[in-house]
């Protein structure tokens, strides 16, 4: 294959206040070393912010147990709006983002001692792992799953790690596929199941009945930051006897919720190409390298067939130790190997505590 998909990099997810929210995720989820913090015009994303160059705050935060990171989004030009409707699940677009956890029964107590909102019960997933949902205080709904992969687990702090994947309502399953199991490379089906669930029967909307396919990677952990990202998963759910709405109908880009899912690749000419010939061709290019003081990099967008949107960044340029001014140029490593341990952990240094 002459492109890489290390894993879910981030989740973009759009907030009224963004310093707020990080902190409810720091404390919460664990999610408490920065990457980047950057103020910047959106100048490149204008197909999805009604032609006009927004500006923006946004901080790329990590929980270094392992799993992708949060893209923190916060307009600075604008009001935020949310969906002028409440969303059910399989609704197109990103429903909820998986949280991986080595003790999904310590989170679910932790996380109901912090008040948190938890929606349902701690329950069975159709692959008979644990897991349970809980919204947080801005109406965004997580699912903590039970996970084995970890970059560097530690039982004393927060019981969850980083993004361990999402949940996408379609209105076609099949016509979903080509794009997640050929182009992004998840191809091996956990579980294709059509019925009523009682797991889903919390969430709004979660007594309809589903088409529900997990979606897994035979091979992952490859590329720079593979080790750390892991092994993630998509899941598709298609809502029966019923049409779904648009969760980002008639809104922009970087309104509030799941705006995009990012995944880490190498190689983004033979993406190009790849999405192309699969009728998903990229709707933004940022062409070489966009920069953002702290971190550098190539990104593209392209959309699934009900228009959600997926991000993939080719990291050029990335802060180890920023303090130190320490940064690392990964255009020139090989492409299929992990950065050492050490140098990744190294991140931790940056780690915000409340």
């Amino acid at each position: 294959m002459s492109y890489i998909i290390s894993g879910i990099q981030q989740v973009g997810i759009g907030v009224n206040q963004a310093d707020e929210a990080w902190k409810w995720y720091r404390q919460h989820f664990g999610v408490d070393v920065p990457i980047f913090k950057d103020s910047a015009t959106a100048s490149l994303m204008t197909p999805y912010t009604q032609g006009k160059a927004e500006s923006r705050y946004a901080i790329l935060a990590m929980n270094m147990q392992g799993g992708g990171g949060f893209e923190i989004w916060q307009y600075t030009s604008r009001t935020p709006q949310p969906a002028s409707f409440d969303i059910h699940i399989g609704d197109t677009g990103v429903f909820a983002v998986k949280l991986k956890s080595h003790a999904v029964d310590k989170a679910y107590e932790f996380l109901k001692s912090k008040k948190a909102n938890i929606l349902g019960e701690l329950s069975k997933a159709p692959d008979g792992k644990m897991h349970f949902y809980l919204a947080d205080p801005f109406g965004n709904i997580f699912e903590i799953v039970e996970s084995e992969n970890w970059f560097n687990r530690d039982d004393s702090r927060a019981f969850t790690g980083g993004v361990a994947g999402c949940t996408i309502g379609v209105t076609s399953i099949d016509r979903a596929l080509p794009l997640y199991k050929e182009v992004l490379g998840y191809n091996e089906m956990a579980y294709d199941q059509t019925s009523g669930f009682d797991d889903l029967k919390g969430l709004r909307g979660g007594e309809e009945q589903f088409r529900r396919v997990l979606l897994k990677r035979k091979e992952f952990g490859k590329g720079a930051f593979g080790q750390l990202l892991g092994e993630t998963v998509i899941e598709l759910i298609e809502v029966k006897g019923k049409k779904p709405n648009k969760i980002y109908d008639k809104r922009n880009w970087g309104d509030l919720g799941f705006i995009h899912v990012c995944f880490d690749v190498t190689g983004m000419a033979g993406l190009a190409k790849k999405c192309a010939d699969a009728g998903f061709a990229f709707t933004v290019d940022s062409s070489n390298s966009f920069d953002m003081g702290k971190a550098a990099g190539h990104f593209t967008y392209c959309e699934d067939p009900d228009g959600t949107l997926i991000e993939f960044v080719e990291t050029h340029k990335v802060p180890i130790v920023e303090k130190l001014g320490l940064y690392l140029n990964l255009q020139k490593r090989n492409p299929n190997k992990n950065l050492p341990r050490w140098m990744v952990k190294m991140l931790s240094l940056n780690r915000v505590k409340d």
